[in-house]
C-alpha cells in the first residue's frame, strides 16, 4: 500500500508561481509541499527567463564590440567571440538561480518531491514513479505552459526547434528563421544575429512585436533592419522543409499572395504557448479547462473546485513569470485565510510587459489604438531618447518614451517604452498606476539627472504640453 503524507498545501509544478506560492505559504504558517518533475525554477530558471537574459547580456558585449567599438576608442586585431562560453555562463546562472529556490525551501520549510504529480481527487495526488499519496486541504495547481508549434511543422530539436532547443545550443548556425516575432522570437533573433547569423524573422501579424503599441513596433523593427535582421511582416508560414543541410521554409504574403523559399540550417518556431494541463487528473478533481486547455480562475485564483487553485502560465491570463509570481501570492494568502490583494481581469491589462532585445522594450496598459476604441479622450505625451543626455553618453540614441493618459483626468492609460533599458524604467510607471498617480505629479517629481528616468518626466510634461528639453 503507497505511503500516503498530508500536508496544508501541495503545490504542483515549482516554476516562479509554483515557487512563490509555496514560500509564500510557509510564511503563513502552512504545511506544504512542492511536486516538480523537472527542476526547481520551472522554465524561466532554467529554459526561459533567465539564460536568455544572460546570452542577451553576451550579445549586447559583442555587438557593441564588433560595431561600436571606434565610436568608443577601441581597435581589435583579431576579436574572437566565443559563443560556447556565453552558453556556458548562461548554464550557471541558471544554476546559481536554481540552487537558491531549494535553499530558500529549506529555510522556509518547504517539502520538495521530485516526480510526476496526477490528482486523484480534489484534495489528494499520486506522485510518480514513487507512488506516494499526498493529502492536502488546498492544492495549486502551477504547471505551466510549453512551446507549440505550427500545424504539420515536427520539431525535432536539430532543424527545426523551440526555444528550450535554443538554449541548448553551444554554437551559432549560420542562417536563422524565425517564426513568430513576439518576444521570444525577437530576443532569439538578436542573439543570434549579434553573433554573425544571418537572421529571417516572419509574422503573420501587420507588424513585429503585434501585442505592442504600433509606434513601439515600428521602432524595433527600422533597429532590426540597420542591424542588418529582416522581417517579413503580413507573412504566413505554409511549411518546412528538411534538406540535405538545413531546411527551406515556404511562405506567402499576406497582402499580394507572392509565395517565396527561404533557406536556413535551423527554423525557431516561437509562436506561442499551449498549457500542462493534460494528464494531471483534472477530471478526478472536476476541475474545468476551457476549449485551448487552460484552467479558468477567479481574481483569488481559485479553480471551480473548492481547495483547488492554479497560479501562472496554464491559467492563461497573462503568460509571463511575475504575473505567475503575483498570482502565487494571492492563491498562498488566500488558503491562509491573510488579506490580499486580488487580481481582477482588469489588472492584467496593466502588467508590465517587456522584451529584451536591443533596442528594449517595455510596455503596460492600452496602445494608443485600444485606448481610442475603448473611448477614451486622451492626451499623448512623448520624449525621444535622442534628446537625454545618458542616453547620448551610452550611445544608445534609439527610442522614446510614450505616455497615453485620460485628458480630463491626468490617470495613466497606458506606457510604451522602447531604447536604453527601459525595462527597469516601467515600474515607476506601473507604481504610478497602481496608486492612480496622475502625469502632472510625475512630471513634478524630481528625477536625479542625468538618467535614462529624466526621459519619463519629461513625457509626463509633454502630455501636458510642457516638455522641457524638446
Amino acid at each position: 500500500m503507497a505511503e500516503t503524507s498530508s500536508y496544508d498545501v501541495i503545490v504542483i509544478g515549482g516554476g516562479p508561481g509554483g515557487y512563490v506560492a509555496a514560500i509564500r505559504a510557509a510564511q503563513l504558517g502552512q504545511k506544504v509541499a512542492v511536486v516538480e518533475r523537472e527542476a526547481l525554477g520551472g522554465v524561466c530558471l532554467n529554459w526561459g527567463c533567465i539564460p536568455t537574459k544572460s546570452l542577451l547580456r553576451n550579445s549586447e558585449l559583442a555587438s557593441i564590440l564588433t560595431n561600436e567599438a571606434k565610436e568608443f576608442g577601441f581597435s581589435f586585431e583579431n576579436l574572437k567571440l566565443d559563443y560556447a562560453v556565453a552558453h556556458k555562463r548562461s548554464r550557471q546562472v541558471s544554476d546559481r538561480l536554481v540552487k537558491g529556490i531549494g535553499f530558500l525551501f529549506k529555510k522556509n520549510g518547504v517539502t520538495h518531491i521530485q516526480g510526476t504529480a496526477t490528482l486523484t481527487g480534489p484534495q489528494q495526488v499520486r506522485v510518480e514513479p514513487s507512488g506516494q499519496l499526498l493529502d492536502a486541504r488546498s492544492i495549486i495547481i502551477a504547471t505551466g505552459a510549453r512551446p507549440r508549434s505550427l500545424p504539420g511543422m515536427t520539431i525535432d530539436g536539430r532543424k527545426i526547434i523551440t526555444s528550450r532547443e535554443a538554449l541548448e545550443l553551444t554554437s551559432i548556425p549560420k542562417r536563422l528563421v524565425v517564426v513568430g516575432a513576439g518576444a521570444i522570437g525577437m530576443e532569439f533573433a538578436y542573439v543570434f544575429r549579434a553573433y554573425g547569423a544571418e537572421v529571417t524573422v516572419i509574422e503573420m501579424l501587420p507588424h513585429v512585436l503585434p501585442l505592442e503599441d504600433d509606434e513601439t513596433a515600428a521602432e524595433v523593427a527600422k533597429a532590426f533592419k540597420k542591424q542588418g535582421i529582416k522581417t517579413l511582416v503580413n507573412t504566413r508560414t505554409e511549411g518546412v522543409d528538411l534538406t540535405a543541410d538545413g531546411v527551406t521554409v515556404r511562405v506567402k504574403d499576406g497582402a499580394s499572395g507572392a509565395e517565396q523559399a527561404i533557406a536556413a540550417d535551423v527554423v525557431l518556431v516561437a509562436i506561442g504557448v499551449a498549457p500542462n494541463s493534460g494528464g494531471l487528473g483534472l477530471e478526478a478533481a472536476g476541475v474545468q479547462v476551457d476549449k485551448r486547455g487552460f484552467i479558468p480562475v477567479d481574481e483569488f485564483m481559485r479553480t471551480n473546485v473548492p481547495g483547488v487553485y492554479a497560479v501562472g502560465d496554464v491559467t492563461g491570463k497573462l503568460l509571463l513569470a511575475h504575473v505567475a509570481s503575483a498570482q502565487g501570492i494571492v492563491a498562498a494568502e488566500t488558503i491562509a485565510d491573510h488579506e490580499t490583494r486580488p487580481i481582477r481581469d482588469a489588472d492584467y491589462a496593466f502588467m508590465p510587459r517587456c522584451t529584451y532585445c536591443k533596442p528594449q522594450v517595455a510596455s503596460l496598459g492600452y496602445t494608443e489604438a485600444q485606448a481610442r476604441e475603448k473611448g477614451y479622450e486622451i492626451k499623448i505625451g512623448k520624449f525621444p531618447f535622442v534628446a537625454n543626455g545618458k542616453a547620448l553618453g551610452l550611445n544608445e540614441k534609439e527610442g522614446f518614451v510614450k505616455i497615453i493618459a485620460d485628458a480630463k483626468y491626468g490617470e495613466i492609460l497606458g506606457a510604451h517604452l522602447v531604447g536604453p533599458e527601459v525595462t527597469e524604467l516601467l515600474p515607476e510607471l506601473a507604481l504610478a498606476h497602481t496608486w492612480e498617480l496622475t502625469t502632472e505629479e510625475i512630471a513634478r517629481t524630481v528625477h536625479a539627472h542625468p538618467t535614462l528616468s529624466e526621459a519619463l518626466m519629461e513625457a509626463a510634461h509633454a502630455v501636458m504640453g510642457t516638455a522641457i528639453h524638446m
